[in-house]
């Protein structure tokens, strides 16, 4: 994460100010290094680029850990289905198929062929009608936020689609957060290979409580993650 969002986080169990040991920086981002809670002396670690702000006292259902365990598991006891899966025309799979190996092929780090299959599959996982509201919700929160400067926080960033369209049409610097690792970890491996990494830092935290000092946040967004 960019070391300039450091002086607007707080402990998220307490709100209590952060004491920072920074270990590894790269770039004016922070890449490893820990934030402890003067009040409750509470641990906060930033790992690979990724602050770690979750509270162990709420509950969370992580599916994107999920889905991409067990879809791992599953390919990794039937090699024969994952060769088949990344390997045949896109065109002889239905949309659900596309979308594994969407997830298969960023398993793999070859994320511009996912970022194709997972195109591929919208059309037969949603109606045309979906789609088209869709793009133009999106269309519609860049449009309203392109006056405006400074970071802009995305809740629930999910895969990261609106996080990484504020930053690249935009220019303006974007925090994506979403309370899994997993999914925040395969964002920056994605990121980074696409040439997309700039501007973006990643924040795992809940929206539930969230470790941001009150006051320090201008504009918010999510793209369906409150839903």
């Amino acid at each position: 994460m960019e070391k300039y969002l450091l002086e607007a986080l707080v402990c998220p169990a307490c709100q209590g100010e952060l004491d920072w040991q920074l270990e590894v920086e790269r770039d004016g981002r922070l890449e490893q290094g820990e934030a402890r809670c003067r009040t409750c002396a509470t641990l906060y670690p930033a790992r690979e680029g990724i602050g770690l702000f979750l509270t162990p006292d709420l509950p969370r259902n992580d599916l994107w850990e999920q889905v991409g365990s067990a879809l791992g598991r599953y390919l990794s006891e039937h090699p024969e289905i994952e060769r088949l899966l990344v390997n045949a025309p896109l065109e002889t799979l239905g949309p659900a198929d596309l979308f594994y190996r969407a997830l298969a092929l960023e398993e793999r780090g070859r994320f511009q062929e996912a970022r194709e299959a997972a195109q591929k599959a919208l059309p037969g996982l949603y109606t045309s009608e979906y789609l088209s509201c869709y793009r133009s919700q999106l269309d519609y929160v860049l449009e309203q936020l392109r006056p405006g400067s400074g970071w802009v926080l995305d809740l629930a960033s999910g895969r990261g689609e609106l996080a990484e369209r504020i930053a690249t049409e935009l220019g303006r610097p974007v925090v994506a957060t979403d309370f899994s690792p997993r999914v925040l970890r395969q964002n920056r491996r994605r990121l980074e290979a696409l040439g997309l990494y700039r501007g973006i830092s990643l924040l795992c935290c809940d929206a539930r409580r969230t470790p941001f000092r009150t006051g320090s946040v201008e504009t918010m967004t999510s793209n369906l993650g409150l839903a």
